[in-house]
């Protein structure tokens, strides 16, 4: 499970940010890929890079990034997508063959817009290949955006490949965008004001306190009531100028924040948010955000890391640093 936006800053820069909620450990810290990197798929395929990255990620079989941006200014993340995905059986003999868990990599290897990622999905098929591991196949769906500010949602399913224009700029999960973006709908009664003073009968009912005007907003950890609550905040969020950008961005994730035994699955385990990362388009930059410390760290991309022959890892330390005043 996670929670993902973009964020229009007032001069004119974008930024993705995202929530990693997920129950397996990933072990995450801030990766940055080189250009010209080759990477080996499990499917046996491997490509070449040709722009450099940062994200967070781990080295499994090779490096996985689940989200980053790159040097041009593309940023992207998977969510889990459960029952939703749908991914060929049998490697094709004319794409690259990868699992869903690389498909960030090529992306943000390959690619320098979101227009560029739509023209070449048709190099690329997802194949049905398990992270080792997990022991299975993971369903993932991406949220792609790019410097100019187009944001766009990719699915693979049953009925094919669907490539969205995310006007909202928000996903989650399951269901389908198409679905979350319809269920909009049913909250155009929400205000960031309040509301106003209703008659019934002959008494006149006043709101109780501010706010009144997101009553209904769901604060729940669903996919489909995180979806609304986060389109609402989007919608209504100051636009501030890059500078403060960070702030804000963190501030607007924060109800998204899963603490640790709240949310729990099926099979007795539990989401929790593993961290949370923050993609600064214009200039390359990743923030990176554990549970365990909730001080921001940052890796920029430079030509020393942009050209070096190997991937950089920025461990982050997972304990809470602490101001000390007197």
């Amino acid at each position: 499970m996670c929670t993902s936006m973009t964020y229009p800053t007032s001069d004119g820069q974008y930024w993705l940010a995202r929530t990693m909620d997920f129950g397996f450990e990933l072990g995450g810290n801030p990766v940055v890929v080189p250009r010209d990197y080759p990477f080996h798929s499990v499917t046996g395929a491997t490509f070449t890079t040709r722009l450099g990255f940062v994200g967070a990620g781990a080295k499994m079989n090779d490096y996985i990034l689940v989200d980053g941006v790159n040097e041009a200014g593309l940023s992207a993340a998977t969510l889990y997508f459960s029952d939703e995905a749908h991914y060929a059986d049998t490697p094709s003999d004319d794409r690259l063959n990868l699992a869903s868990f690389e498909l960030v990599n090529w992306i943000l290897g390959t690619n320098r817009t979101t227009a560029e990622v739509q023209a070449h999905l048709d190099q690329v098929q997802i194949v049905n290949f398990a992270l080792p591991q997990m022991d299975g196949n993971i369903p993932l769906h991406w949220i792609i955006a790019d410097r100019d500010g187009h944001c766009k949602v990719l699915e693979i399913q049953a009925d094919g490949v669907h490539w969205y224009d995310d006007q909202v700029g928000v996903m989650t999960n399951s269901p389908d965008f198409a679905w979350h973006r319809q269920n909009l709908g049913n909250y155009v009664q929400l205000s960031n004001g309040s509301a106003p003073d209703r008659q019934f009968s002959d008494y006149t009912a006043r709101e109780i306190g501010p706010g009144s005007g997101a009553l209904g907003l769901p604060g729940d950890y669903t996919s489909t009531s995180r979806f609304v609550r986060a389109a609402f905040m989007r919608a209504n969020a100051p636009r501030v100028p890059d500078a403060d950008a960070a702030n804000t961005v963190n501030h607007l994730l924060e109800p998204f924040d899963i603490p640790r035994n709240i949310k729990g699955q099926a099979n007795g385990e539990f989401d929790y948010t593993q961290y949370r990362g923050y993609m600064q388009m214009s200039n390359g930059t990743y923030y990176f955000q554990p549970y365990q410390n909730s001080n921001l760290s940052a890796v920029r991309l430079t030509e020393a890391l942009l050209n070096k022959d190997a991937v950089t890892t920025f461990p982050v330390a997972r304990k809470q640093d602490v101001t000390v005043l007197n």
